[in-house]
C-alpha cells in the first residue's frame, strides 16, 4: 500500500496539528467564554480556509487525484462528524456543563480522538496491506451501518439512561459542583471529578462508536494512510467551532442523518464492487456533496414550512 508522505512529511502534519491546539487553546482562547455564533463562524471558516490550502499543496505535491481524495475524505469525516455534535449537546445537558466550558471540554476530547484516529487508521492500514479481503468486510460493514442509521436518530438518545453514563457515576467518584475549569475537585479529603470530566469521558467514547464507522468510510475513498490520516485531523480540527455553530441549529437538520446513511451505503458498496468497478475521486466528491446537500436543503425547507 503505498501512500504519498515521507516521514519529513509526517512529521511536518504532527507538528502543525499540535501547534494548531497549542495557539488555539495556549493563546487564542485561554479565558473561558461562550463562544458567540460570529466568532464560531469566523473559526469555522479559518479551519476550512486551512484545509483548502492542504488541498491546494496536496495537488501541487501528488497530482489533483490526491486532492480530490483529500477533498472527498474530508468533506465525508467533517459530515459524519455532524452525529458528534448530536451526542456532544446531549452529554452537556446531562451533565450541566456550563456553556462557557464547553470548549475546553472539547479541545481536550478532540485531542484525544487525534490519538485515537491515528491509532485506528495505522491499524486499518496495516490489516489491509495483510488481508486486502478486509476491504470487502469494512465494505459490508458500512453498507449495514448505513441501513441501522436509517431507522435510527441520535437526538433520540437519552445518555443519562445509557449504561456508559450508569456506569461513570458508580465507578468514578463524582461531584456536581463545577469550579471554574477544573476536571477534578477535592472534597473532605477526596478527589472527586466534577462534570467536566465525566462528559470528557462520555465524549472519547461516543467517539470511539463513531470512528468505527468514519475510518472505514475514508477507507473506501482512499488507501494512502496520510490523505486517511490529514483528512480525518482537518475534520477534527474543525469540530469545535462547528459545534458552536450548529448546536443550536441541529434539529433544523432532521433529514442530514438519511443523507448520512445513504453516503454510507454507497461507500460501502463502492468497496465490495471496487475489484470490478472504478469510480473516479471526482465522481465519488460529487455524489458525496449531492446527498449531503440535498438532505441539508431539504431540512431546512421542511422546518421553515412547519414554521
Amino acid at each position: 500500500m503505498t501512500t504519498t508522505a515521507t516521514p519529513l512529511l509526517w512529521a511536518s502534519f504532527v507538528a502543525l496539528a499540535v501547534l494548531c491546539l497549542v495557539l488555539d487553546l495556549g493563546v487564542l482562547n485561554r479565558r473561558d467564554h461562550t463562544i458567540p455564533a460570529a466568532e464560531a463562524l469566523r473559526w469555522s471558516a479559518l479551519w476550512g480556509g486551512l484545509a483548502l490550502l492542504f488541498c491546494a499543496f496536496v495537488a501541487w505535491r501528488s497530482g489533483g487525484a490526491t486532492a480530490l481524495d483529500f477533498l472527498t475524505g474530508y468533506v465525508l469525516e467533517l459530515s459524519l462528524s455532524v452525529d458528534n455534535l448530536f451526542v456532544f449537546v446531549l452529554v452537556f445537558a446531562s451533565f450541566s456543563v456550563p456553556p462557557q466550558l464547553h470548549h475546553r471540554v472539547l479541545f481536550w476530547g478532540i485531542l484525544g480522538a487525534i490519538v485515537l484516529r491515528g491509532a485506528m487508521i495505522l491499524a486499518g492500514v496495516a490489516l489491509l496491506t495483510r488481508f486486502e479481503w478486509l476491504l470487502y468486510l469494512f465494505g459490508a460493514f458500512l453498507v449495514i451501518s448505513g441501513m441501522r442509521f436509517l431507522f435510527h436518530r441520535p437526538e433520540q438518545e437519552h445518555p443519562e439512561r445509557s449504561w456508559a453514563f450508569r456506569s461513570l457515576r458508580r465507578v468514578i467518584p463524582s461531584t456536581p459542583r463545577v469550579e471554574g475549569h477544573r476536571f477534578t475537585l477535592v472534597e473532605d479529603g477526596r478527589r472527586l471529578a466534577t462534570p467536566l470530566l465525566l462528559s470528557l469521558i462520555l465524549i472519547e467514547l461516543a467517539d470511539v462508536v463513531f470512528a468505527l464507522d468514519s475510518v472505514p468510510a475514508i477507507f473506501g475513498v482512499t488507501l494512502d494512510p496520510f490523505v486517511v490520516f490529514s483528512s480525518n485531523i482537518f475534520a477534527i480540527l474543525g469540530l469545535r467551532s462547528l459545534f458552536s455553530v450548529l448546536s443550536g441549529l441541529l434539529r433544523r437538520f432532521e433529514h442530514l442523518h438519511t443523507g448520512l446513511s445513504v453516503v454510507l451505503i454507497l461507500i460501502g458498496a463502492k468497496m465490495i464492487l471496487a475489484r470490478w468497478v472504478h469510480v473516479p475521486s471526482a465522481a465519488s466528491l460529487g455524489a458525496v456533496l449531492l446527498i449531503l446537500g440535498t438532505s441539508i436543503a431539504y431540512s431546512v425547507w421542511q422546518t421553515g414550512r412547519a414554521s
